[in-house]
């Protein structure tokens, strides 16, 4: 399943050249994952924090490819690209309104804690089956980020 929404630019999230700050990339980034499990996948992060569960990011692995402009449409894809034990690793990919032009890509690892500890904690059987049937298989991890830009840039026909 691809899990894609689209956002307009703000003008407050622009920088004096009228592109898109640089920080606010993870901004539009993390919200539109969170729009993504809520969408497509009925989860919410308050509902896991009930349960005790939540996650915090460990790292951002960003690169700006394009510049994006204020008032532009950009669309926002998310993908759960590696699930381990305590962390999962999600990949956000931005592109213009018509999808042709990569603007920028993060690789995000975030660790999950448990609520009452702030400590690392593995994650519960059911996350793990759920979260395995989210995962996809066609992105290589270990080929590293910039492999991974090279293959979406220019994709084998």
């Amino acid at each position: 399943m691809q899990l894609k929404t689209f956002y307009t630019v703000r003008f407050s999230d622009c920088d004096p050249l009228g592109h898109l700050n640089n920080a606010r990339y993870i901004d539009y980034f993390l919200n539109a994952r969170e729009d993504h499990l809520k969408q497509y996948y009925n989860i919410t992060l308050s509902e896991y924090h009930k349960q005790g569960l939540a996650w915090v990011t460990h790292s951002h692995n960003i690169r700006y490819l394009r510049p994006v402009f204020y008032n532009e449409i950009v669309c926002i894809e998310s993908r759960l690209i590696e699930l381990g034990e305590s962390h999962v690793l999600v990949e956000l990919l931005m592109f213009d309104e018509k999808q042709e032009n990569l603007k920028a890509i993060m690789w995000t690892n975030f660790t999950s804690i448990d609520v009452k500890t702030g400590r690392r904690k593995d994650h519960p059987a059911f996350f793990m089956d759920f979260a395995a049937t989210m995962k996809v298989a066609d992105v290589n991890v270990h080929a590293g980020l910039s492999e991974r830009i090279k293959l979406l840039r220019n994709p084998v026909q």
